[in-house]
């Protein structure tokens, strides 16, 4: 996850091409091609068991495909321009919030007076200013995810993949972060599994639902405006019954009595 550059610029476009990959004896995916735009934020949602969470480390780098390849769309590797934000924060507990935040710049032997700065700007971005000298054991569940936004940041990727960043937290604070990542991910590519429709409708530019693990099972919605949304944007009202339809694979409406 180290990223070159004080300024990486624009995210890249993420390709996909006919890619198929095997773990043990799953056929995870059969010749899955996909094309994401570069400096959007995509979100990934289907059902649990589809390949969400691989498709992910693809990108990443932490598997290897059997065949096909994942590029940019200049048909490089992705290879140093990715950060990944998990589920758990994995805040290391004896390490103070600031040390958390350059955790990967730690580990490197890089840190200095112009990385504590950026760190310290950063967890101001984030609201956690007045917090850098705590231990991770007195924050709220919303505060360490702050936290791992800030050091996520901190690496100056392009790309950022997040695997439900965001789950468990209770929804005032969900919604909290997901504006803050909006607002503090802009001119990055973003993809992030999510197994909410709701969230996805309000904070992607494109909805990706995946089926199976073949282009074939794929569906891809475009939102026609500029994320955050509000719950009662007229695009999330527009096309939410439409998502919750592909999620289930029939018409919900078909089953009501009337």
């Amino acid at each position: 996850m180290n990223c070159p550059g004080p300024g990486p610029g624009p995210g890249p476009g993420i390709v996909i091409n006919a890619v198929a990959l095997r773990l043990q004896t799953h056929a995870v995916f059969n010749r899955l091609s996909l094309t994401l735009s570069g400096s959007e934020f995509h979100c990934v949602l289907g059902r649990s068991g589809v390949g969400k969470t691989s498709l992910l480390n693809l990108i990443a780098g932490s598997v290897v495909p059997d065949s096909g390849q994942v590029t940019n769309d200049r048909g490089e590797s992705l290879e140093g321009q990715v950060a990944y934000m998990f589920q758990d924060d994995g805040l290391l507990p004896w390490l103070t919030v600031l040390d958390n935040v350059q955790m990967g710049v730690r580990l490197r032997g890089e840190r200095s007076r112009a990385t504590d700065e950026r760190a310290q700007h950063l967890l101001s971005s984030v609201g956690l200013s007045d917090w850098a000298s705590a231990l991770p054991g007195t924050l709220s569940g919303g505060m360490r995810q702050r936290v791992a936004l800030a050091r996520t940041l901190m690496e100056q990727c392009p790309v950022i993949l997040m695997d439900e960043p965001f789950s468990k937290l209770d929804a005032i604070t969900r919604e909290e972060l997901q504006v803050l990542a909006c607002d503090l991910l802009k001119g990055k590519t973003v993809v992030m599994v999510t197994h909410d429709p709701s969230e996805a409708l309000r904070i992607a530019h494109t909805i990706v639902v995946m089926h199976s693990g073949s282009s074939a099972g794929l569906s891809t919605f475009r939102m026609p405006s500029e994320p955050f949304r509000a719950r009662d944007h007229k695009d999330v009202l527009n096309l939410q019954s439409e998502l919750w339809n592909e999620l289930s694979g029939h018409d919900l409406r078909s089953e009501v009595s009337v």
